[in-house]
Formats: C-alpha cells, sequence, structure tokens
C-alpha cells in the first residue's frame, strides 16, 4: 500500500489557520464566560450591533456578519435578551424582518466585556 502524497503548502497554511482560530476561539470563550457571564457568539452579537451605530441590526444582516447560522443566532439572541441586553422588534417596513437593539444593560456588559475580549485577542492572535 502507497504512503498518502504529503500535505501541500495550501493545506499546511489551511490547518495552522484552523488551529490558530480554535486557540483564539476558546480562549476567547473561556475569558468572556468566566469574567462576564457571556460566551463568544453572545460578544460578537453586542458587538455587531454596537458597531452598526444606531443600536440596531436587521438579525438576516446579523447572521451573514457573524457567521452564523440563522439558528445559530436566534438562539444566542435569545439568551442576550432573557438576560436583559437585547430586544427584538419588528421592522415598520417590511413585517418579515425583525431588529435587534441594544439594551441600555447590553450596553453595559458590552461596555466591560469589551477590554477582555481585546486583552484575550491580542494575547493570543497577536502572539
Amino acid at each position: 500500500m502507497s504512503k498518502a502524497p504529503a500535505p501541500s503548502a495550501l493545506v499546511e497554511e489551511w490547518r495552522q489557520l484552523l488551529d490558530r482560530h480554535a486557540v483564539v476561539s476558546c480562549a476567547l470563550e473561556k475569558a468572556l464566560q468566566d469574567q462576564h457571564g457571556i460566551g463568544l457568539s453572545e460578544f460578537e452579537t453586542l458587538d455587531r450591533v454596537v458597531d452598526a451605530n444606531c443600536g440596531k441590526y436587521r438579525m438576516a444582516d446579523l447572521a451573514g456578519d457573524i457567521h452564523l447560522s440563522q439558528s445559530a443566532l436566534s438562539r444566542a439572541i435569545t439568551r442576550l435578551e432573557k438576560d436583559g441586553l437585547v430586544e427584538r422588534s419588528a421592522c415598520a417596513d417590511d413585517r418579515r424582518s425583525v431588529f435587534v437593539c441594544l439594551t441600555p444593560q447590553g450596553r453595559e456588559v458590552y461596555d466591560a466585556a469589551l477590554p477582555t475580549h481585546r486583552a484575550v485577542l491580542e494575547g493570543t492572535w497577536g502572539a
């Protein structure tokens, strides 16, 4: 039986990227959960809503922007909503669309978690 060919440089680079992503994601998940009681998906959701500068984000756009499936985003939004960090609101122009709106409590949690997120990101990705 012949040996499988050695992975190409491109495959090796891809594997290294996946490994690095896993290390950073796990470190972020642990730090955010331990220190602020939110997971990485919830933080990324808050981060994108804050970046929208208007305090609300259309869920369909949000799912694509943070690379979550519609169901994974819905679960994250449900957890954030249960904790009082976001609210859902219907779009007046399109009844099929739903906006995610940041609450004052959501802004407080985000502001507290942001330095943790950036420090872990710098310590793992920047290393």
